[in-house]
């Protein structure tokens, strides 16, 4: 798999994984592990130098 390829299944991932969130109670045990992956998604991608400006709707 390409770095872009790996780039936009790791946004496509993070922007799904928002909608979950948004769904979800923030108390619950799903959301808190959700919020995990949210904060290494994070990191990834900005790491790779995404603007995470637009794309991050929890902002946590």
């Amino acid at each position: 798999m390409s770095e872009k390829e790996m780039l936009q299944r790791n946004v496509e991932e993070f922007s799904r994984l928002q909608r979950y969130m948004k769904l979800s109670d923030k108390d619950s045990e799903a959301y808190r592990e959700m919020h995990e992956r949210y904060v290494e998604l994070k990191v990834i991608l900005t790491a790779s130098g995404i603007n995470l400006t637009e794309l991050d709707r929890i902002k946590d």
